[in-house]
């Protein structure tokens, strides 16, 4: 068989750079997707911004996302590839010294994984959540705030998607502890958006949430507003505490509205969700009293 009719059939390739850890300086060399070849077949874009992909036939199952972070196979330390080897000391110790009760945690949850190996549904799902774990520990200087919200909400979709699969192994409950976590990180993006305490600008190029769209800073703003209506019964107990929150996020998601029909480059889809998400917390606010 030919070369290329040996690639026609995979979905991803090895680079040939490698990549070193700066955690604990082992070598890989990163899975990247092929592009093109009828690989993904383009679904529905989701209410929080998700796009669905069909399973393909030849390929199966297939998404980028699978491919997006870089994990170290040894170490199990995560980031977005712009930010793996750009550590303070400070930073990578402390990431160093939680090297085993990182990968203690993501075992008992997903068993046993192989980052050497092509990435796969379990793989991808352990690539989000440790990003997340590993932005923890990230100073201000990168921007982790918002990188830690995409992260969450990408593991909160994977672990949607193992829960799927496999129904009876509580992944549920972690796709729900995640989007509560985006849902609160994305609102502290916001007011770092205003405060300037992180450089959230250097960001953008990876906001997506996903990686079809990259919706940039409108897209913090409607999953922010998105996240809250969905999850406001845990974010805020007390219907008095709901309002407020809600009174807030309908503030911002009408810069979004507004701005919208008045520039002819903001894109549809989004506009489009604004509008009627605008529509369903107007009537969830009239609800619990109005806005007072």
């Amino acid at each position: 068989m030919s070369t290329a009719a040996a690639q026609s059939k995979k979905v991803s390739f090895r680079a040939k750079e490698v990549t070193a850890c700066p955690i604990c300086d082992e070598n890989h060399q990163k899975e990247q997707m092929f592009q093109g070849g009828g690989r993904l077949i383009a679904g529905k874009l989701a209410q929080d911004l998700r796009r669905t992909y069909e399973k393909n036939k030849k390929f199966g199952r297939v998404s980028p996302l699978d491919y997006v972070m870089t994990v170290c196979p040894r170490c199990y330390y995560s980031a977005f590839p712009k930010d793996f080897g750009t550590l303070s000391n400070a930073e990578n110790e402390a990431i160093r010294m939680q090297t085993d009760l990182r990968k203690s945690y993501i075992e008992k949850i997903l068993g046993p994984l192989d980052f050497m190996q092509d990435r796969h549904l379990a793989t991808g799902a352990a690539s989000y959540l440790l990003a997340y774990d590993c932005y923890q520990l990230r100073g201000p200087a990168i921007a982790p705030t918002p990188k830690k919200a995409v992260s969450a909400i990408r593991a909160a979709w994977y672990f949607g998607d193992l829960h799927e699969e496999f129904p009876n192994l509580g992944y549920d409950k972690i796709r729900d502890l995640m989007y509560q976590k985006a849902a609160i990180i994305y609102g502290t993006t916001l007011e770092l958006m205003q405060s300037g305490q992180e450089p959230v600008d250097s960001a953008a190029g990876m906001l997506g949430p996903d990686t079809d769209n990259n919706w940039g800073f409108d897209g913090v703003i409607y999953l922010n507003a998105y996240l809250t209506k969905r999850f406001k019964n845990e974010l805020a107990p007390k219907p008095e505490d709901q309002l407020l929150l809600l009174s807030r996020a309908k503030r911002t998601l009408a810069r979004l509205y507004g701005s919208g029909k008045s520039s002819k480059g903001k894109p549809g889809p989004i506009l489009e969700m604004s509008r009627e998400l605008y529509d369903e917390y107007n009537v969830l606010i009239e609800e619990l009293g109005g806005e007072k």
